[in-house]
């Protein structure tokens, strides 16, 4: 056996290879033309209205150059509508369009349904453990990530 086998980080690879590999799938054979960035993009200008790209880049982890072309293909396909910021005409801002409400309501329970296959293995408490491990782990490594986790919902 490969020693690589028993390690976290290789572990890790594959189960996220299995995730976006699962979510690309089954939200496609419902019609869905999105990406996991996309969606989890989505999920964070749905919960605060009104953020910037490098606020969504912060809220979900992901890096500010990278969430430009995320951001520019969910307005493309009028799922999100940019705004201008009065008080920072540079700034743009971001809500959800109708077509974006809509799609991340159907959406929604599939991305859950796949959750649970992903964690079929487990037990109920197995799940909920391995999931705030999941969490701890990436609570503490992080700061070491180029693109760090920085949630403020008081914006």
């Amino acid at each position: 056996m490969l020693e690589i086998y028993e390690m976290p980080g290789h572990l890790i690879r594959r189960l996220n290879q299995v995730t976006v590999s699962l979510f690309v799938e089954e939200t496609s054979k419902e019609g869905f033309d999105l990406t996991p960035v996309q969606y989890a993009a989505l999920i964070a200008i749905n919960s605060t209205p009104g953020l910037d790209q490098a606020s969504v880049a912060s809220h979900i982890a992901y890096d500010r150059v990278t969430i430009g072309g995320v951001i520019d293909r969910l307005v493309q396909k009028e799922l999100v509508r940019r705004e201008t910021n009065p008080n920072d005409r540079r700034a743009r801002r971001l809500y959800l369009t109708e077509g974006g409400t809509e799609t991340l309501q159907k959406i929604r329970p599939i991305v859950w349904r796949l959750q649970e296959e992903l964690l079929g293995a487990l037990e109920h408490a197995e799940r909920e453990q391995f999931v705030s491990l999941l969490r701890k782990v990436a609570d503490h490594t992080n700061e070491k990530s180029r693109a760090p986790l920085r949630v403020d919902w008081q914006q």
